[in-house]
């Protein structure tokens, strides 16, 4: 698990209505728009049960609310829930996950008194070297399964030619 710095605060409030630029894309946009939150399920792939799970953790919260007191979110909550969505598969915790987007929510908010800018992008590179350990570590995992695959593969061809009449 990554760790926070002890120095480290508990960040502004979460990112909503700006762009949040990230790799070599943006991840959100501003929108005046909003969904609710079967529409951000269908585009982001995860159930509304888990959408609502990464609410009650702290990883987003919808920007909004009907009068009826639907959730809504906009194109910014939607990037967040995509980052998260990918952090994922690579057994990030959810403290990790809140504290990465602590990260990128204040580099937003232009966070560079006394270093502290410095600090958020040492923060930031040390998910990235995570990040690219884990990603390592699952193509090794994938180089094993393939070979494995392809073993069986040839198994069976050896099998058949066997089971083959003479000719």
């Amino acid at each position: 698990m990554l760790t926070r710095p002890a120095a480290a605060s508990s960040g502004p409030p979460p990112l909503h209505g700006v762009t949040l630029t990230f790799g070599e894309g943006t991840l959100a946009s501003v929108s005046l728009s909003h969904l609710q939150i079967g529409e951000v399920a269908e585009r982001t792939g995860l159930s509304l049960r888990t959408i609502r799970y990464y609410e009650e953790m702290g990883l987003v919260r919808p920007s909004s609310r009907t009068t009826g007191g639907f959730r809504l979110y906009a194109e910014a909550d939607l990037a967040r829930l995509m980052l998260v969505k990918r952090m994922k598969p690579l057994e990030f915790s959810v403290d990790d996950m809140r504290d990465l987007l602590d990260v990128l929510d204040a580099l937003e908010a232009r966070a560079d008194g006394a270093g502290g800018r410095e600090v958020l992008l040492d923060r930031l590179a040390m998910y990235r070297e995570a990040a690219d350990a884990r990603v390592g570590a699952l193509r090794d995992q994938l180089g094993t399964a393939e070979e494995f695959a392809k073993d069986l593969r040839r198994e069976i061809s050896r099998q058949r030619r066997l089971a083959e009449p003479d000719r």
